[in-house]
C-alpha cells in the first residue's frame, strides 16, 4: 500500500515507479548543513517519504540526498565552473532531464522557485514555483517542457 502525498501523487503519474523508502531525517538535516542552504519544505517532504523519483528510462526527476549532496558540493568545488558559470552558491541542484539540462531550486523574494540550468550556457529560467508542477509536467509532458 502506498502512503504519503507524494508517494500517491507519483503513483498517480507512473503507476510503474519503483518507490524507495525516504531518507533518513538526520541525513536532511545534514544536507542543509553540508549545502550551506535550507531545504525547500516540499523537497523535503518528497525526500522524507521516497529517496529519489526515476521515469520509465531510469533517469532520476528527483535524485537521491546523497546525490543532491554529492553534485551540488562537487560543483561548487569545481575550480573551472568558477570561471565558466556564475555561482552556484543561492542553487539546490536535485534532478536532471537526460542527461541534459538540470533542474535546481533558487531562493527568490517570493520564496524557493524552479529553475532549469542549461551548462552550454549558463541559462537559468525559471520554469515552475512547485515541486508537485514540475513531477506532473516530467511525467506527462515528457523532456522537453522545460524547452
Amino acid at each position: 500500500m502506498i502512503h504519503g502525498v507524494w508517494r500517491e501523487l507519483i503513483a498517480d503519474l507512473y503507476p510503474g515507479a519503483d518507490l524507495a523508502p525516504g531518507a533518513d531525517v538526520a541525513m536532511l538535516d545534514e544536507a542543509e548543513k553540508a549545502l550551506g542552504l535550507p531545504l525547500p519544505f516540499e523537497l523535503v517532504a518528497l525526500l522524507s517519504e521516497v529517496d529519489g523519483v526515476f521515469n520509465t528510462y531510469g533517469d532520476a526527476v528527483v535524485w537521491p540526498l546523497a546525490r543532491i549532496i554529492d553534485d551540488n558540493l562537487a560543483i561548487r568545488a569545481e575550480p573551472d565552473y568558477v570561471e565558466l558559470y556564475a555561482p552556484f552558491d543561492d542553487l539546490v541542484f536535485f534532478g536532471d532531464s537526460d542527461m541534459g539540462p538540470q533542474f535546481a531550486y533558487v531562493y527568490t523574494d517570493y520564496g524557493p522557485g524552479i529553475v532549469v540550468w542549461d551548462h552550454d550556457t549558463d541559462r537559468r529560467r525559471l520554469v515552475v514555483v512547485s515541486l508537485q508542477d514540475y513531477l506532473v509536467r516530467c511525467f506527462t509532458q515528457g523532456t522537453a517542457w522545460h524547452g
